[in-house]
């Protein structure tokens, strides 16, 4: 689920003006979002972009609360230079003008926010760990064709308008250093009619990407991809029309990630931890988290293993059964998985949860449900009465709702790890040890 950069406010007196008077608003705090909010004469609130806490700006209304910042009147302290020239239009971080402590205290303050909500109001968050710049090694960009040629960027906050871009902030050098060649092999395309949307993944081994364009693939574009992936150091070029299935359209070698040592080939825009930094502390406060006494029978059960990042690592503690929906990551991760501790069975746990009666005998269930929450594997987790639950979290509202379930179950909560892998976003991660 994410993408860090940010818009430079339009300057004051601009196209909705007329129809929609700007006022003057007093910011209180920064809302889950990453906007600013403040309380308008009438008690709604309006949520701007791009302000901090104290501050006083102009802005003008957008509608459904939002609002155009349209200048600061009286900046906070805590005000920096955004890093990044792109902050402003670009639709990826939202808070790269908040100074770091204030800004970093804020994301701890979500996590706490979330688990009180949840009923643990006394909960003790971990440092927060962090990832630094230039550390994302997966990232989706858009590319259309333009009257001045093929434009390669990031969507612009709540549209889908192109913003071409040149570097980013957050990106790994690697992937950085792909853009320029990127957006030329793409201009070349008889393939791309009018743009085309892109999923780089940064392996072991070289770069992994999945085009997902307007039309199919000739055999001029797939030599010219080649040529492209060869001098580029790209492992892989996938390539599909529109939502259909990706077909290998240049392969230099097979792509490959390791995890605990264990060297898996995903699939084609396959979801990764966003950085290898973030990877290593989800890992670690897992592994920490997992009951003291195990033995070599002991199970634990995961669920959304993905391709494995989790499962090789606790491979080495316990046998490890790892649930995934998606089929390809599944089979991707049982491929590697042969002759190791680690079954990898496929199952959409939306639509067919894990039982209590499956859970049954496990030492620990390890979860790293999606954006949405574990939803209705949650409802039946809650119930199943396994010694130790750890969770992943990617949103704090879903973190509120399903940490509440296990609350009303009697589950104690005994570790929190809060996790800032999107950098200068309003997106936080959590790691949370809940024991009966």
């Amino acid at each position: 689920m994410r993408r860090p950069e940010t818009r430079k406010p339009p300057a004051p007196g601009t196209q909705h003006a007329a129809q929609h008077p700007d006022f003057e608003l007093s910011i209180n705090h920064v809302a889950a979002g990453g906007d600013g909010a403040g309380v308008l004469a009438d008690g709604q609130t309006a949520f701007v972009p791009y302000c901090l806490p104290g501050e006083t700006v102009r802005a003008t209304p957008l509608g459904q609360s939002r609002c155009r910042l349209d200048s600061v009147q009286t900046p906070s302290r805590d005000r920096v230079v955004p890093p990044c020239p792109y902050f402003g239009t670009c639709g990826g971080c939202a808070l790269q003008h908040w100074a770091d402590a204030p800004y970093a205290a804020w994301k701890q303050d979500m996590v706490r926010r979330a688990l009180d909500r949840a009923g643990y109001p006394d909960a003790v968050l971990g440092p927060l760990r962090r990832t630094p710049p230039a550390a994302r090694r997966r990232m989706e960009f858009a590319a259309r064709r333009g009257p001045a040629g093929m434009e390669l960027g990031l969507h612009a906050p709540h549209t889908l308008t192109l913003v071409p871009i040149e570097s980013c902030t957050v990106l790994h050098p690697v992937l950085e250093a792909l853009l320029a060649p990127l957006r030329a092999v793409l201009g070349a395309m008889g393939g791309i009619r009018r743009g085309a949307d892109i999923a780089a993944n940064l392996l072991d081994n070289g770069v992994d990407l999945l085009i997902r364009a307007d039309a199919e693939a000739g055999a001029t574009d797939r030599v010219k991809l080649a040529a492209f992936a060869a001098a580029a150091g790209v492992s892989r070029v996938t390539w599909a029309v529109g939502q259909g299935v990706p077909e290998t359209a240049a392969l230099v070698r097979p792509p490959v990630i390791s995890f605990a040592g264990m060297a898996v080939t995903p699939p084609p825009g396959a979801f990764l931890q966003a950085s290898a930094e973030g990877e290593a502390a989800i890992v670690d406060a897992v592994l920490a988290g997992l009951p003291t006494k195990m033995t070599s029978k002991s199970r634990i059960v995961e669920l959304y293993a993905g391709v494995g990042t989790l499962s090789f690592p606790l491979s080495g503690r316990a046998k490890v059964q790892a649930y995934e929906g998606d089929a390809p990551a599944a089979a991707a991760l049982r491929k590697a998985a042969g002759g190791t501790r680690v079954e990898a069975i496929t199952r959409d746990l939306a639509r067919q949860p894990v039982q209590a009666k499956e859970l049954a005998g496990a030492a620990c269930v390890v979860l790293d449900p999606p954006f949405g929450g574990a939803g209705p594997q949650m409802v039946t987790l809650a119930t199943a009465r396994v010694p130790v639950i750890v969770m992943v979290s990617c949103n704090p509202v879903a973190l509120a709702r399903d940490a509440a379930l296990l609350r009303g179950a009697g589950y104690r909560l005994t570790a929190v790890t809060p996790i800032d892998q999107f950098l200068w976003s309003a997106q936080i991660e959590a790691v949370c040890v809940f024991s009966l």
